[in-house]
């Protein structure tokens, strides 16, 4: 099975769990950049904001070994900012979300809100809904537990 990670990471705790998850299942990982400063509180602001109008700032480009639609499953890794996925990874799934034959959804959030609504809004840019999600409070009591039960169901799927 042909697996492809994607994620946008602002402050490292998406990219560090999607490294994670790539390693364990062997596979290929992206990271997009949109080229934008989003560090410190300037940055955490105008990405809320993004977030919440719904923007789809250009994403540069990157290389796989495989088109997208070539993946047997695309694994899409997001932070929630306002309750929405990144405005990365929107554009991304904007651009490629009709090629992908399979997907399944990494969130990671700061607060104990779960924020499972994440899931149906990037659902809406592809033709399936996804086949797998999980949504993880990076270092918090369980995170491991719960990265761990998504490579299982993941795993699952691969037959």
């Amino acid at each position: 099975m042909y697996i492809l990670c994607v994620y946008y990471s602002r402050t490292g705790n998406t990219e560090k769990l999607m490294k994670e998850i790539s390693q364990e299942l062997k596979c290929e990982c992206v990271r997009l950049d949109d080229g934008v400063d989003r560090s410190g509180t300037g940055g955490w602001l105008k990405s809320g904001m993004q977030a919440m109008a719904l923007e789809v700032p250009a994403v540069k480009e990157f290389r796989t070994v495989l088109p997208v639609s070539a993946y047997d499953l695309v694994i899409i890794g997001t932070p929630v900012w306002a309750g929405r996925c990144s405005a990365p990874v929107r554009s991304f799934l904007q651009k490629n979300g009709n090629k992908i034959r399979k997907a399944a959804y990494v969130i990671t959030r700061d607060s104990d809100v779960r924020y499972e609504e994440v899931f149906e809004q990037m659902d809406l840019y592809l033709s399936a809904p996804h086949i797998a999600a999980v949504t993880i409070r990076p270092g918090s009591v369980g995170s491991t537990f719960w990265r761990d039960e998504f490579l299982t169901a993941v795993r699952g799927k691969e037959k």
